[in-house]
């Protein structure tokens, strides 16, 4: 019995990578889609947010099935109980990746993007796309030192977050009425919002290695 359940903890850790490398590839090709206006790319991170919720979903009934049935303990329950919690942070990760192509989608052939903002953005979805590799990774070979690095790089996205609103406010950014703001301030709270999930990830697996909910 414990063979079988050794597998089944192994399941569930390969699905959340699993999970995590669509939301990896989701939001490679929403940030880019935002940054160069491509609807076609756009469209595929919209059409592909139904997979990670179909997985998200079965990893979750898996999961309860597994808590039912073995009555696990220690870091086992630990894994267990994270576990339900990253499959809900991946699935908010991937809508995030989605709202950010539908911003996209919704401006084509415009871009959403006002001219002022145009690096900050980039730099903005560099860094959610380097977070999201790095939580793959994290989710896989459950290396703790990946744990500071995702944190680090949400410290610096939290600060673009800012430079955002204070650039849209302070007026020194030309933006296209009403609707460029609401773009931009949305865009950037997307953004910031896929790294603040990818953290609560790093919380959840620092549970699991240590027994501390930090």
């Amino acid at each position: 019995m414990r063979v079988v359940f050794q597998q089944e903890l192994r399941e569930v850790q390969n699905r959340l990578v699993e999970i995590a490398e669509l939301v990896e590839t989701a939001i490679q090709q929403a940030t880019a889609a935002f940054g160069t206006s491509d609807v076609t790319l756009a469209e595929k991170v919209l059409d592909g947010g139904e997979e990670v919720e179909r997985l998200a979903g079965e990893l979750d009934e898996l999961t309860v099935d597994i808590l039912a049935r073995q009555q696990p303990v220690a870091s086992d329950l630990r894994l267990m109980v994270g576990a339900l919690r990253m499959s809900s942070s991946l699935e908010r990760m991937a809508d995030l990746a989605q709202h950010i192509a539908q911003l996209s989608r919704y401006r084509y052939p415009e871009s959403a993007i006002p001219e002022g903002l145009r690096k900050t953005f980039s730099k903005m979805g560099a860094i959610d796309v380097l977070m999201a590799s790095k939580l793959v990774e994290l989710l896989r070979d459950q290396d703790e030192k990946l744990i500071g690095e995702i944190r680090d790089l949400d410290d610096g996205l939290d600060k673009l977050h800012v430079k955002v609103f204070e650039k849209v406010l302070s007026e020194k950014v030309q933006v296209d009425g009403p609707t460029g703001v609401v773009d931009a301030t949305l865009a950037s709270r997307y953004h910031e919002r896929f790294g603040d999930h990818a953290v609560a990830i790093t919380k959840q697996v620092n549970f699991f290695l240590s027994g501390e909910l930090d």
